[in-house]
């Protein structure tokens, strides 16, 4: 419910109604909207990776757990909003903020060592690992919000195709994302 309609317009009230108890019993779980934000996104986090864990399970090597990486994204990109909701609230409450810092750093840890494991492969180049994460969550994480925000320009497959040709050259390697052609949205997994 916060990722269709955002934290501002949405009610204690809306989400007990959705959840089919009353205002108070979502107050007793949930001391504000903040926190149930928070617990939406960290619900949405596992969800995600326990998504990208089990697609990743059948890569061979860190290119490919690479490429998988990308298609993940891609195909999630179009349920983004809440991790905007996520972003505009942390500028002004501290523990959201927080929130926001330990999500970014799991996610770059996550490519870093996708990098360091290709490195050590040796199909990537010898740059530094985090520098590299960094750079290609902070290309994924700009790119998902224009896919989110439906820019006829950004679509998923643009996206992966963008992020793949750019870790193509960070990297000096070469990706193989043939599937992320088929890619459209996913539905909705998000329903705090």
């Amino acid at each position: 419910m916060i990722a269709e309609r955002g934290v501002a317009a949405t009610r204690i009230a809306d989400v007990a109604e959705r959840s089919g108890v009353s205002p108070p019993a979502v107050l007793y779980w949930f001391d504000s909207k903040e926190e149930l934000l928070a617990e939406a996104l960290l619900a949405d986090d596992e969800r995600f990776y326990a998504d990208l864990a089990k697609r990743l399970e059948t890569a061979t090597g860190a290119r490919e757990r690479l490429e998988l990486l990308i298609e993940v994204v891609a195909e999630d990109a179009p349920n983004f909003a809440l991790w905007m909701e996520l972003w505009t609230w942390a500028l002004r409450d501290e523990e959201l903020r927080r929130s926001r810092e330990r999500f970014d750093a799991r996610w770059r840890a996550e490519i870093e060592a996708i990098v360091v494991a290709g490195q050590e492969e040796g199909d990537f180049a010898a740059i530094d690992p985090a520098r590299a994460a960094l750079a290609i969550g902070g290309l994924i994480d700009g790119l998902t919000v224009q896919v989110a925000l439906r820019d006829t320009e950004v679509s998923p497959q643009r996206l992966a195709e963008t992020v793949a040709e750019t870790c193509e050259r960070l990297l000096e390697c070469e990706l193989d994302l043939a599937s992320v052609r088929e890619l459209g949205p996913r539905p909705s997994k998000i329903d705090p």
